[in-house]
């Protein structure tokens, strides 16, 4: 399983993951990868951000097909999913009811998905991964990102649009 995890993780690009994913997912990854080009100025940055997230799914997915979680971690697992779903609706409520968004109310959303993922990881992965997982989520938890990811008359509102378009979907078929 070691090694499944570390050759898996090194495959870990949007090209090699494309073939596993659904056209949702994908179209998900490249929107926020082009928000956080666009608000970092920093295209390895950008790219860095995704790997670390691509890689952290996979290790994760080899995780559970191994059934290497306990009872009290897959509790986790479902906690994790159940705050992950809400995140997901409360970001599309947001984006479609306009001056009702909150920086904080999303920013704490994604910060306790952070917190459950760590905790369901904690003894399964390394401490380079725990620092994957705080990157993937500090980053797109940022205040400010948030802020002018949904501002109404910012730049990063055809990127919102599709990326809440996406999680709509993936909320109507069950998978988050």
């Amino acid at each position: 399983m070691r090694a499944q995890k570390k050759l898996l993780s090194s495959m870990a690009t949007k090209a090699s993951v494309q073939m596993f994913i659904d056209d949702t997912t994908s179209e998900i990854l490249d929107e926020l990868y082009r928000v956080s080009k666009e608000y970092t100025g920093n295209r390895s940055e950008a790219q860095k951000v995704i790997k670390d997230l691509i890689k952290i799914a996979v290790k994760i997915g080899v995780l559970f097909k191994n059934n290497r979680f306990s009872t009290e971690e897959l509790a986790v697992a479902q906690d994790f999913k159940k705050k992950l779903r809400q995140g997901a609706m409360t970001a599309t409520s947001f984006y479609e009811v306009e001056f009702t968004f909150d920086k904080t109310v999303m920013s704490e959303i994604l910060s306790s998905c952070r917190d459950l993922l760590l905790k369901l990881v904690n003894s399964h992965l390394t401490p380079k991964s725990h620092g994957r997982i705080n990157h993937v989520f500090n980053h797109y938890a940022d205040p400010e990102l948030l802020a002018k990811l949904y501002d109404p008359d910012g730049p990063f509102r055809p990127n919102l649009t599709k990326i809440c378009s996406g999680l709509d979907k993936l909320v109507e078929n069950e998978t988050i």
